[in-house]
């Protein structure tokens, strides 16, 4: 990196996202950053991030944070996305690349104005979808390139199929997965769905809000199939109240024509090598066998997303989990609605650009 010293900043708003995971405290220990202001319109979240980060000032409008401080970097913090759109612009007319919480966008078509607003100005916009940038997830996507396992052929997604179950559970918790995938597999060429509630088809009474507005879901249970350019097939599956939770399903099964790979967690924590081709019952020694794969924390992700961000401007290219991936990553999501209610295969990139949901209950 060059010796500049990049000026920082962090936009929460308390009772209404917050801080989301933690996006504000990514620049700690980062010696080419100054972080200098935060921004939340709650007195005591305000104050109480300013403590944590040890910001210089505080502000609760973001847009006279914006005006007052000559910044670089700013983290669009909140979890809830009814906002993102809004400050996401805000930053990039002040001159600021983005740092955002995931899930990107409410919909597509605000996906889009974000890209061509961080394109248009010429900056650069990441997103916190962090387990592509940790090392247990680098380390396996070294494996899949040497031939580990050999071709690549299906990755088996599993959302964690707690009470979130079905479409909840697919955009909150399922965007980092699909980020996942794609960046092992590439591009959706196509994709097909089924979704359901209470075991029939979802009908436009089922669309709904979530428990945090992220957008309209539905159903109780989703199977979702993705043609990858590359040739790789790709399966989602989420169901509601299943049995063990989280740790137990969330993460994914990656095959190959000489073995299979399994992760659990976000973080690639939990690995291990099925190092054969095929499954004989009669042979006792195929045996799966437990990879000691880092397991750096999943909060480090941000450090690790804001250090890839400082290097994408510097060399003028991609971040590594930029707003054109998490883009396509929310199009895996909604294309899983846009397949189910028209009842065919959805091509990429999707056509009509609004919420499928939006569309179909009105």
């Amino acid at each position: 990196m060059s010796d500049k010293t990049y000026r920082a900043a962090a936009i929460g708003r308390t009772g209404g996202g917050n801080f989301g995971h933690g996006l504000h405290l990514a620049y700690k220990e980062l010696d080419n950053v100054e972080f200098v202001a935060v921004a939340d319109p709650d007195e005591a979240g305000r104050e109480k991030a300013k403590t944590e980060t040890g910001a210089q000032r505080a502000y609760a409008n973001y847009h006279e944070m914006l005006a007052k401080e000559d910044l670089d970097i700013v983290s669009v913090c909140p979890r809830w996305l009814d906002c993102h759109l809004e400050m996401v612009l805000a930053c990039v007319a002040a001159g600021c690349h983005v740092y955002s919480e995931k899930a990107v966008a409410m919909s597509l078509e605000d996906g889009d104005k974000m890209i061509a607003a961080v394109e248009n100005a010429g900056l650069k916009m990441a997103v916190a979808h962090q387990g592509v940038y940790l090392p247990g997830i680098q380390a396996i996507k070294r494996m899949l390139a040497d031939g580990k396992i050999g071709q690549v052929q299906a990755i088996y997604a599993h959302g964690k199929q707690d009470r979130r179950g079905g479409g909840e559970d697919m955009i909150v918790l399922g965007t980092h997965l699909f980020n996942i995938m794609r960046y092992f597999a590439g591009d959706v060429a196509w994709m097909s769905a089924h979704v359901t509630a209470d075991g029939r088809e979802i009908t436009p009474d089922d669309a709904r809000e979530a428990t945090e507005p992220v957008g309209l879901v539905a159903g109780d249970c989703i199977n979702s199939y993705f043609a990858f350019k590359s040739g790789i097939s790709g399966f989602f599956d989420s169901r509601r109240d299943q049995t063990p939770g989280s740790s137990g399903r969330y993460g994914m099964d990656i095959v190959g024509s000489e073995g299979m790979l399994s992760l659990r967690g976000g973080t690639a924590s939990d690995v291990a090598l099925y190092p054969h081709a095929p499954w004989t019952p009669s042979d006792a020694s195929q045996k799966w066998e437990k990879l000691d794969i880092d397991n750096t924390p999943l909060q480090t992700g941000n450090r690790l997303a804001i250090v890839d961000l400082i290097e994408s401007i510097e060399n003028d290219r991609e971040p590594i989990s930029s707003v054109r991936a998490a883009v396509a990553a929310l199009e895996m999501i909604l294309g899983t609605y846009e397949s189910q209610i028209t009842g065919k295969r959805v091509t990429f990139p999707i056509e009509n650009r609004s919420h499928p949901l939006e569309r179909f209950r009105s």
